[in-house]
């Protein structure tokens, strides 16, 4: 922190437009007595971030970023269970837990879950790319703080909400031990998605249009790893299932082709699950005929779960998946504009793009 015409300022990329961040300084928020700052570390760039900065869906201005951990560095007066220097995880939406959908389990639909309000500045819109980070009360009170545990790094503990967004969708699948789950795209999510079916016993298959992520994807645990383009992809994935076809299809790109591959590749009764978000004008024709004959279920997977954090963290924490095997890009919020290029662009070799607000905090930038 620092001062500026006495006010203490910090530097934050604000959206500004479709396609406009701007680095510049911006008040640090000010805390109520039930809040609590945190100095952000380390914060991961994610789709939705993306989608978010190059599309008109919010006017501006905003801060967004959302996979944040950090450090306390203030405390609001009537806060008991957090003190300043303790590292934690910050969860930038808590369910209110008592609506219907809340009580359904359905807590991604509950308007509080779904109204951000951590902030930086601004409309609350996550914050996390910025200096410093303010929770407020009900996110404080409800969970929305996990203390890092000795020994984790703030890179790994960004993984914590991402890993519970792709849990959520494993488990609503209902992958079980010794089922074939085909993973359309081994991206960040496509990979984690690999990680995950194998953890819970399951075989994985990715495909992808990059050979350098069908590699990755075979090191971080995948059965097997397809060009998304082979004309003989229907007739490899039935070869590696004893003809019968994959229980379950998790699509973790937003393409009609790979649903279309889905169709073709899920088994009778199987299940496919929609992960990645499509642009709203995309329409899938379907015969009906198709899911009533096969019994295929299609299913779709939005956001984290308040119920999975606790195993999301214990997975993370204990390094039951290898997350930081994920980390391809580490780039301080300066230049936050070149890593949506890179993550919209990517090289052969990018996977997970990791902010840094502070370079000094990151031996890769200093």
């Amino acid at each position: 922190m620092h001062s500026r015409e006495g006010a203490i300022a910090m530097k934050a990329q604000v959206f500004r437009g479709v396609k406009q961040l701007s680095y510049e300084d911006v008040p640090v928020p000010e805390l109520a007595e039930d809040e609590v700052l945190v100095q952000v570390r380390v914060v991961g760039l994610c789709q939705s971030d993306i989608k978010k900065i190059l599309y008109p869906l919010y006017e501006p201005p905003r801060i967004f970023g959302h996979e944040t951990a950090g450090v306390i560095a203030q405390v609001g007066s009537a806060v008991r269970d957090w003190q300043v220097g303790q590292r934690v995880v910050v969860l930038h939406h808590i369910p209110c837990m008592h609506c219907a959908y809340c009580l359904n389990e359905n807590y991604s639909m509950c308007d509080v879950y779904k109204n951000i309000s951590t902030t930086a500045g601004f409309a609350p819109s996550g914050g996390g790319f910025a200096e410093y980070v303010k929770v407020p009360s009900h996110i404080v009170q409800h969970g929305g703080l996990l203390e890092i545990p000795d020994g984790v790094t703030f890179e790994q503990a960004s993984f914590v909400e991402p890993t519970n967004c792709c849990l959520k969708a494993v488990k609503k699948a209902q992958v079980q031990p010794g089922q074939t789950v085909l993973v359309t795209g081994a991206g960040p999510i496509g990979l984690m998605f690999v990680m995950l079916v194998k953890y819970f016993g399951g075989r994985a298959i990715a495909t992808d249009l990059i050979p350098s992520r069908l590699e990755k994807a075979k090191q971080l645990g995948a059965e097997a790893a397809l060009n998304a383009t082979d004309p003989e992809l229907t007739a490899k994935i039935h070869d590696l299932t004893n003809g019968l076809g994959v229980d379950t299809t998790l699509l973790a790109v937003p393409s009609a082709k790979a649903f279309t591959q889905a169709l073709d590749c899920t088994r009778k009764g199987g299940k496919i699950l929609f992960f990645a978000e499509f642009p709203d004008e995309v329409e899938i024709p379907i015969n009906p005929n198709i899911l009533y004959r096969r019994e295929i279920d299609l299913i779709g997977s939005y956001s984290s779960s308040f119920k999975l954090q606790a195993l999301s963290a214990d997975i993370v924490f204990n390094r039951r998946i290898d997350v930081d095997s994920l980390v391809s890009d580490r780039i301080s919020l300066q230049d936050l504009p070149l890593a949506v290029e890179r993550a919209v662009s990517p090289t052969p070799d990018t996977f997970k793009i990791l902010i840094y607000p502070n370079s000094s905090a990151n031996p890769h930038l200093s």
